[in-house]
């Protein structure tokens, strides 16, 4: 059965976030073996400014899963919108961004640089004390990856 893009698309904004989550598995899913979500990469990034941080965290991790058939790098003319999210409002979100880092650096290498550097100086005092040894934790892992 193919999926419609377009239809799985919209269902990404979906008030009831199971069947928005549901959404997102199955565009991950199309994602990660064809070039099919590709097209749909400016609405990705326009997901980036929602104010719903499950909306954010959706368009956050499709872009990544994408990042294989980015031949027109629009990654690359977002990646600091995509890096800000490194400490997003929502350490949820944060955390999500951040464990996606290692799968955009390696698909797109000409980014690592801004990768590495964004993780380093990323400032997580912002979150609070059970939230910051978390986010700490992913980005150490991140950079452990990215690096090799």
């Amino acid at each position: 059965m193919t999926v419609n893009i377009a239809e799985t698309f919209e269902l990404l904004f979906d008030k009831h976030n199971n069947v928005a989550y549901k959404a997102l598995q199955e565009l991950q899913k199309e994602s990660a073996e064809t070039d099919r979500v590709y097209p749909y990469m400016d609405k990705l990034s326009d997901m980036l400014d929602s104010e719903n941080s499950y909306v954010r965290t959706r368009g956050l991790t499709l872009i990544a899963y994408n990042a294989k058939w980015d031949k027109d790098y629009k990654i690359d003319k977002i990646i600091d919108k995509y890096l800000g999210h490194i400490t997003d409002i929502k350490p949820v979100t944060a955390r999500q961004c951040i464990k996606l880092l290692p799968m955009i650096a390696r698909h797109k290498p000409e980014l690592k640089d801004d990768i590495l550097s964004a993780l380093r100086k990323a400032n997580i005092c912002i979150y609070d004390d059970s939230m910051r040894p978390l986010v700490d934790k992913d980005i150490q892992k991140a950079l452990k990856e990215i690096q090799g």
